[in-house]
């Protein structure tokens, strides 16, 4: 029995691209087929737990499931089928940047069909899948309200701030009504909110944008989550339980430079400007004093296992300063294409190797030998045991890991 129980059954998460947004010209899209998670789900969750990680995010997609009032949820029983066999626990993505197409975020029963749909979605995977059980209502709600209420990225297509701001209301307000709906399906349910963890300065020659840079920093990354909490906009119903355990996403394009028009531009991994993301984490748990787990990480390229040698020496910074972290989720597991470009990233645990009309996973070296690495540190699992889910993290082994390393935050973001 662990002294001081975690969450998860392992500190290392990882997780499946699952969008399934409208795309500007291109229609819908969805990246579970674009990927081939669907046709190789068995082998994907295989990979996992060949890696010792034994949780996962994954998505039901919302679009595809919702017949107008009935659910077809058979999209996703070939992962259901893998998660059981190689037991493997799912964090459900519900509204990953898709919604149905007859469905309008600023109608006003928006909210009230979301909710319907997520009662829907927790019978289907509760009854099917081994608790307990883990949602993300809306994924990265700030950033959706960008690409679809300013940028023009996907569908609601909103090329306007003030369309940002009601978007943004509209999937908080949708995504309270989820979680009460879920709670009344299984009221042990644990919920993750997930969103960009981001600095914005001004650029060296535009001092005047100094106030706004700040107020994306330290107001607009966090009014999702706030109005989750209850702290803004009380009355849609927000309180520390529905926001419960919070997620913040951190990639090296999270530090940036504002930009009038459009988004704002990535810093270099070593400009001064850059704030040490433990100390951007240390604002978030200051803030809500809830759980947190790294939602989503990862370099690119060959500085994948630079990228997680910071975000590991960072996160265990913030675990010395007393924030409770419960997770870093490597994020994605399998490769997936530029949404704008269609070329693959090379962000991925596992690379993808086109072979006629089949993507070949193949494990990007150097990424895995660090993750190894960090388990180690940590002294956590690199195999999983007959029933990793019998014993939850003993998290007083990733503190104790963090006082004797002795990490120091530093801004070199690489």
């Amino acid at each position: 029995m662990a002294n001081r129980p975690g969450i998860f059954p392992t500190f290392f998460l990882s997780g499946f691209e699952c969008s399934t947004f409208l795309w500007k010209d291109q229609g819908r899209r969805n990246l579970v087929e674009e990927t081939q998670h669907r046709k190789h789900a068995a082998g994907d969750y295989a990979l996992l737990r060949s890696l010792g990680i034994a949780v996962s995010r994954e998505g039901i997609p919302w679009p595809l499931v919702d017949r107008g009032g009935s659910y077809d949820f058979s999209a996703i029983d070939p992962m259901i089928e893998a998660m059981n066999r190689c037991q493997i626990l799912p964090i459900w993505d519900l509204c990953h940047y898709g919604y149905p197409d007859d469905a309008d975020p600023a109608a006003d029963d928006f909210a009230d069909r979301f909710a319907r749909y997520c009662r829907a979605a927790a019978e289907y995977v509760t009854q099917r899948v081994r608790g307990p059980h883990f949602f993300t209502p809306v994924n990265e709600t700030t950033f959706f309200s960008f690409c679809g209420g300013e940028w023009g990225w996907v569908a609601p297509y909103g090329k306007s701030r003030e369309r940002r701001f009601e978007l943004r209301v509209q999937l908080c307000k949708s995504a309270i009504a989820g979680v009460k709906a879920i709670r009344e399906v299984e009221p042990e349910a644990r919920m993750v909110h997930v969103d960009p963890l981001v600095q914005v300065v001004a650029p060296k020659d535009r001092p005047d944008l100094a106030d706004e840079a700040r107020r994306e920093t330290y107001e607009d990354t966090f009014l999702a989550w706030d109005i989750l909490a209850g702290k803004a906009h009380p009355e849609l119903g927000g309180s520390l339980e529905i926001l419960d355990i919070v997620g913040p996403n951190c990639y090296s394009f999270g530090q940036m430079e504002f930009q009038e028009g459009g988004p704002h531009r990535a810093m270099g991994p070593r400009d001064e400007r850059i704030m040490p993301l433990c100390d951007l984490l240390n604002l978030v748990w200051e803030r809500y004093g809830r759980p947190i787990i790294i939602g989503e990480t990862s370099g690119l390229g060959e500085g994948r296992p630079a990228w997680l040698k910071d975000v590991m020496e960072e996160s265990l910074a913030a675990v010395a300063r007393g924030i409770d972290l419960h997770g870093v989720c490597l994020f994605p597991a399998v490769d997936m294409p530029d949404w704008h470009t269609g070329k693959w990233l090379h962000n991925g645990i596992f690379d993808v190797v086109e072979e006629g009309d089949n993507l070949r996973r193949v494990p990007y070296g150097p990424y895995v030998d660090e993750l190894r690495r960090w388990q180690k540190l940590l002294n956590r699992v690199t195999d999983l045991d007959e029933d990793p889910f019998s014993n939850p993290v003993e998290l007083e082994e990733v503190i104790a890991a963090a006082k004797r390393l002795q990490m120091q935050p530093d801004k070199n973001w690489s």
